[in-house]
């Protein structure tokens, strides 16, 4: 296969040259590229050199993929890497980027992979186009949405960038679905899916609420928390009216841990503990988001022993809630707790939200269908 150059929408795609190498190595030097990606490290210009000569010329000349560099049309300056990775036997690419740390924040990427798309369909004449990302890099899955690309779902990854377990996502794009050059695409800026890339694409956040004189911290969990988080799990109320394991062990809090900062990571939820004006373990609130409904979420909560009756918990859910509904621009935040559990509904009542009525066995707890009251507050509600 020939190399060509493309220039589309503001952006240069040509072959790479030996030139590049030191643009390269640059480049790569990024903590985020060596993160989400599977560039050596340490990153040294002879990987960079051998990128940009036999690598990218292999591909080419071998027709299993179409590398090119991204470069400025009117300085020529490298601005990221962005091809095809790999084309096989059934009209299927893989495409894969990288932006460097330089030009950021300029849509440089979405067009870069559009022009590809849009080569690979009425050039190639390939019929689809995939896009892979490890769980937690929302920077890519921004651009792969922008770009067109329909996030089918998850899968393990064969060979990770980081931990050797870990997820990603993929994409999918056919003929016809790449957006017109300037265009927004179905998650242009301001839509839903945009913010919330780049609210889990950053650390997660601390909140901070008032009850009574003092200020409570809703933060993410840390290891000062594990002992407090096992004593309140051993707690008999604990263990009556939620599902945390009984007997409840360290090893458990420290898997609750790593749950919370996958969730963050997959954008499914977010999972923080409550801390008193002292820093100390107060209590754990989620708030998860549904999977079939984008503007649904809702919320769990469960507090210490020695922080009942102080008004803590009301005041972290209004926090929280507040947050889910002007930062994920949630519509409902729904409340369930099992029937009897009068605690939990003054904490939600107090909170604002509105008593709906009874499910009837609406949830199962502890091998059985169990009845749950149902509350809800709406993104209204907060005026």
């Amino acid at each position: 296969m020939e190399p060509v150059e493309i220039i589309e929408d503001g952006v240069l795609l040509r072959p790479w040259r030996d030139t590049d190498a030191d643009a390269v190595h640059r480049a790569c030097q990024d903590p985020d590229i060596q993160r989400w990606t599977r560039v050596p490290r340490p990153y040294r210009p002879e990987h960079a050199l051998g990128f940009v000569t036999e690598m990218s010329g292999t591909a080419w000349a071998e027709g299993t993929g179409a590398p090119f560099a991204v470069c400025d049309p009117a300085t020529g300056d490298l601005l990221g890497s962005c091809g095809l990775i790999s084309i096989d036997g059934t009209g299927t690419g893989e495409i894969g980027y990288w932006t460097a740390p330089w030009a950021r924040g300029r849509g440089v990427m979405v067009r870069a992979t559009r022009a590809v798309a849009r080569w690979s369909f009425d050039t190639l004449g390939l019929c689809r186009l995939i896009w892979q990302a490890e769980v937690g890099n929302h920077a890519s899955r921004l651009v792969a949405l922008r770009a067109g690309f329909r996030i089918d779902g998850r899968l393990r990854l064969a060979i990770p960038a980081s931990r050797s377990d870990a997820d990603g996502w993929i994409g999918s794009l056919l003929p016809g679905e790449v957006p017109t050059p300037g265009s927004t695409g179905p998650a242009g800026p301001g839509t839903l899916a945009a913010r919330r890339a780049a609210v889990f694409g950053r650390p997660q956040p601390t909140l901070f609420a008032t009850a009574g004189a003092g200020e409570l911290r809703i933060r993410p969990m840390e290891e000062q928390d594990l002992d407090a988080v096992v004593q309140t799990c051993q707690d008999p109320d604990s263990i009556r009216w939620t599902t945390v394991p009984d007997p409840y062990e360290r090893a458990d809090a420290q898997g609750y841990q790593v749950y919370g900062q996958d969730a963050w990571a997959r954008g499914d939820a977010a999972c923080f503990v409550i801390a008193d004006p002292d820093d100390r373990y107060a209590g754990t609130i989620d708030l998860r988001l549904s999977p079939t409904d984008a503007l649904l979420a809702d919320v769990g909560f469960m507090t210490a022993p020695a922080a009942r009756g102080r008004g803590y918990m009301p005041a972290a859910l209004v926090a929280l809630s507040a947050w889910g509904c002007t930062t994920l621009g949630l519509a409902r935040i729904e409340w369930k707790a099992n029937v009897g559990n009068t605690a939990s509904r003054r904490v939600a009542e107090k909170a604002g939200f509105t008593f709906e009525g009874t499910a009837r066995d609406g949830v199962q707890h502890r091998g059985e269908r169990v009845d749950v009251w149902v509350a809800a507050l709406l993104a209204k509600d907060l005026g």
